[in-house]
């Protein structure tokens, strides 16, 4: 049996938000032990004008020791209480799909349990007011959690994520990754060396002749996939059944007042608008199906709903939604745009390139590559896009709009069984069980499904034991304290320029 030695020499192609969050991942975890080389060229731009993020990335961030504030003002960015989603469920239509904690749990069950029978009998009012962030987005009100209140306040638990310019934070990483070791290389790759025994990637030959070897490759191309896919021709699964967009135009525009702490996500007629605010300007792109869309339509439809003058001109990108057969195959694993790509409707974009360093990292292989190592990274990362496609689709199909082709379409088409089974359980009582690991869990599904007006037409039997006097208190209690804890936080605005404004 040959002798087992760590995968040691890893080599990073392509550079970006994936490629440099890998990077500082491997610098910060491995160690000096390793060699962690990046290949980027400065010739190959990215698209963002902005990107909205979920609260995991607090966890990334923490793991390689950034401290917040500084972050923050580096990366010019905002705070992030959840999604406000406008037009989904009917035009008129709005609903916040909020991070944090919604109303107080009793033994067994879910608040949103009681507040189905509250709703039913007229005493409760939208799900949006029995949940911090839900009612302080739309006030413009933010703060982190506090350490000076009870525990049990609604103001010493407030989760949030971020909003920030991509590319700041790209660039922030790569001087994070290389005070600690890691070697960039500037240039583009011409060729890919297999080796002729077993078909893995032995290096890659850049088009000044350069030529770099390495053990363990990590696939940050984009959507070209220049090795997970032109290399090792691993192939792709198709979602455009049930995603129909297949297009994103983004510009950036002028900052108008003060930023909002949301994201904000609007249905167009034949897709979907983003608005992501940031501390100097507005992130903005139009998501669109080009069979039912012309390209220059959809960009006269986004500047036509801009805030302010817009910066630049519009910026085109094609898309195919779905994921590779395989996310690590041989010894290239791919992450971000290179693994696949899911439209960016609930921020999992920078999600998804945490999780697959993560799970990397956490499987890291010996020179052998063990194929159980390998199936079983890909079975948790396929599992992990299989429930957050479901999700996407979900927003699409619980839809009552009926004025354009791609919103009837969307109501009609056959889905998933599993979100089928999701939304048939809680259609009858209000009940969601989360599936092992999945990234979103009862409380996002909850808040979707009711916000685009799937109601449950009756609740869990063990609500009847509370009495309907103390049922109708209890719900307006908890909305009390929703009200009174969000007057008492400061403007998103006010916040930032105390804390962590970037500089002029």
């Amino acid at each position: 049996m040959p002798t087992l030695q760590p995968v040691k020499n890893i080599v990073i192609v392509g550079g970006g938000t994936a490629g440099w969050m890998a990077a500082a991942a491997c610098a910060k975890v491995l160690g000096a032990g390793y060699a962690v080389q990046l290949i980027e060229s400065e010739e190959i731009g990215t698209i963002g004008v902005g990107e909205a993020t979920v609260p995991h990335l607090k966890l990334f961030n923490n793991l390689l020791e950034i401290d917040e504030v500084e972050f923050v003002k580096t990366v010019k960015g905002t705070f992030k209480l959840g999604i406000q989603f406008n037009d989904w469920g009917r035009l008129g239509d709005s609903y916040i799909h909020g991070f944090g904690k919604l109303g107080t749990d009793i033994s067994l069950l879910p608040f949103h349990q009681f507040w189905i029978k509250a709703r039913q009998r007229g005493w409760a009012g939208p799900l949006g007011d029995y949940s911090i962030n839900t009612a302080a987005a739309p006030r413009g009100k933010f703060m982190p959690s506090a350490s000076d209140v009870p525990a049990s306040s609604p103001l010493a638990d407030i989760r949030y994520a971020y909003h920030f310019d991509a590319s700041l934070y790209a660039r922030y990483l790569r001087g994070y990754a290389e005070a600690r070791g890691v070697r960039r290389t500037e240039g583009k790759i011409k060729h890919v060396q297999l080796r002729g025994e077993d078909g893995y990637v032995e290096s890659v030959t850049l088009e000044n002749g350069s030529v770099i070897g390495g053990d363990l490759f990590i696939d940050c191309s984009g959507f070209r996939g220049l090795l997970i896919e032109q290399a090792l021709h691993t192939g792709y699964t198709d979602y455009s059944q049930w995603l129909r967009c297949d297009r994103a135009v983004a510009v950036g525009c002028e900052k108008v007042g003060p930023p909002t702490p949301y994201t904000r996500v609007t249905a167009r007629t034949a897709g979907w608008q983003w608005r992501i605010p940031l501390q100097h300007r507005t992130g903005n792109g139009h998501v669109y199906s080009s069979a039912l869309i012309s390209d220059d339509e959809a960009a006269a439809t986004l500047l036509a709903n801009l805030d302010g003058k817009p910066m630049g001109e519009p910026r085109f990108l094609r898309f195919t939604p779905g994921m590779r057969k395989k996310f690590w195959n041989k010894n290239v694993v791919a992450l971000g745009l290179a693994s696949g790509f899911l439209e960016p409707l609930e921020s999992t974009s920078i999600f998804l390139i945490q999780s697959g360093i993560a799970r990397l990292l956490s499987l890291l292989p010996w020179n052998d590559f063990s194929e159980v190592v390998i199936d079983e990274y890909n079975a948790q990362l396929g599992f992990e896009l299989e429930r957050i496609r479901d999700f996407l689709i979900l927003h699409y199909h619980a839809t009552q709009r009926d004025d354009a082709p791609l919103w009837r379409e969307c109501a009609r088409m056959s889905i998933p069984d599993g979100l089928a089974h999701k939304m048939r359980l809680f259609a009858d009582s209000g009940r969601f069980f989360r599936e092992c690991e999945e990234m979103f869990g009862d409380l996002s599904w909850v808040q979707v499904l009711i916000g685009q007006n799937i109601l449950p037409r009756t609740y869990h039997p063990l609500v009847e034991q509370m009495p309907d006097d103390q049922l109708r208190q209890f719900v307006q209690g908890v909305a009390q304290v929703i009200e009174s804890c969000t007057g008492m936080m400061p403007p998103h605005q006010t916040f930032i320029d105390r804390r962590c404004a970037a500089p002029a």
